[in-house]
């Protein structure tokens, strides 16, 4: 979209809404800098909901802060409800420059034809189930992963095969890597360099994920599974995600964190799938592992258990009372990352966790 300023034409950012006038800032020789006061949109307008539907915005309401155009550097007045409201929205609303760079370098044609020569995926629900059926405890999801926002480095020694390595001479069952590289230092090469190292063990691609170009890339760096989060996605969205997964090859751990999503989330074809509860509070990232109970003991929590959906305890689990505990509220499966990763000795730790 462009307007002028001055008989020159300037370019408006896409999503940015914007009064009838545009006032111009600063005059620096040929270059201008522009200003406009966008509208309060619909979407900054609604009230956030943490127990039905999706509450994380997408995107900025108000568009993006800056944008440069030829000789013009156009300005969106940043309001605070064009801010991110919490360290979830942030890492969602980066992932759209991140994916605009990663498919500058990788275009989805070129993950397509890595799809084509990558190894069978393996079954992840099934590596589960199949430890639970072994041990009587609930399947280990093993994470791989070196930081985190509210943490920081967790492993300054960090090698991401021999963790991986580790884990499974442990016994974990699947494993979950870390990708997102700016707020948890994760990267999609830790999935290939694990894969190509000869662990057998499943992976869990643990992205951020928004757009089906997140699953071709995740799939063709090795992995089995991939995550998808409630909060961040409606219905529609988990739909279509969960078929172009399925349609590639991946299985989907969906996530909630309270009653509202997993009763939304119950409404979906669930083939494929299995489902997550993050005791970590995703807005402020505090952990209550008696949200694990809670959720468990709700009406859609039951529902789970009678159809018989293999559903995992995430977050807050850090020794072998927290497992019996998980268990006791009905799940088949733990992911862990931050009270084994830490150690210095990985398998020992799951071994110890799993006792």
């Amino acid at each position: 979209m462009q307007t002028t300023v001055w008989g020159r034409p300037v370019c408006i950012p896409p999503g940015s809404i914007l009064p009838a006038r545009v006032c111009l800032v600063q005059s620096r020789g040929s270059r201008l800098t522009c200003s406009a006061t966008p509208a309060p949109s619909k979407e900054a307008q609604r009230p956030a909901s943490k127990d039905t539907g999706v509450y994380i915005r997408r995107r900025a309401p108000e568009g993006i802060g800056s944008q440069g155009c030829g000789p013009v550097d156009f300005k969106v007045i940043q309001t605070e409800e064009n801010k991110p409201r919490n360290i979830l929205e942030e890492i969602v609303w980066h992932k759209a420059v991140e994916i605009e760079k990663m498919r500058e370098k990788q275009p989805i044609a070129r993950l397509s034809m890595m799809l084509k020569l990558a190894p069978p995926s393996r079954d992840f629900i099934g590596a589960i189930r199949a430890a639970q059926a072994r041990t009587g405890k609930p399947g280990l999801i093993a994470e791989v992963k070196k930081a985190s926002p509210s943490k920081g480095v967790i492993q300054p020694n960090f090698d991401a095969v021999k963790i991986a390595k580790a884990y499974e001479e442990g016994g974990a069952a699947c494993l979950s890597v870390l990708t997102d590289r700016k707020y948890f230092q994760g990267s999609f090469e830790y999935l290939q360099d694990i894969r190509n190292a000869g662990v057998t063990c499943p992976l869990l691609c643990k992205e951020f994920i928004v757009e089906a170009y997140q699953l071709f890339k995740a799939r063709a760096y090795g992995a089995d599974a991939v995550l998808l989060i409630a909060a961040v996605l409606p219905n529609n969205d988990l739909e279509y995600l969960v078929a172009a997964a399925k349609k590639i090859g991946l299985q989907s751990l969906i996530e909630v964190h309270t009653v509202g999503e997993l009763e939304r989330v119950l409404q979906l074809k669930l083939e494929g799938c299995m489902l997550g509860i993050n005791n970590r509070d995703l807005g402020t990232f505090q952990v209550d592992l008696h949200n694990n109970k809670l959720i468990m003991d709700s009406a859609p929590g039951q529902q789970v258990t009678e159809r018989g959906i293999l559903i995992a305890g995430e977050s807050g689990i850090f020794t072998p009372e927290d497992v019996a505990f998980v268990q006791s509220t009905g799940c088949g499966a733990i992911l862990v990352g931050e009270s084994l990763v830490k150690t210095g000795d990985p398998a020992a730790a799951v071994r110890a966790l799993l006792s």
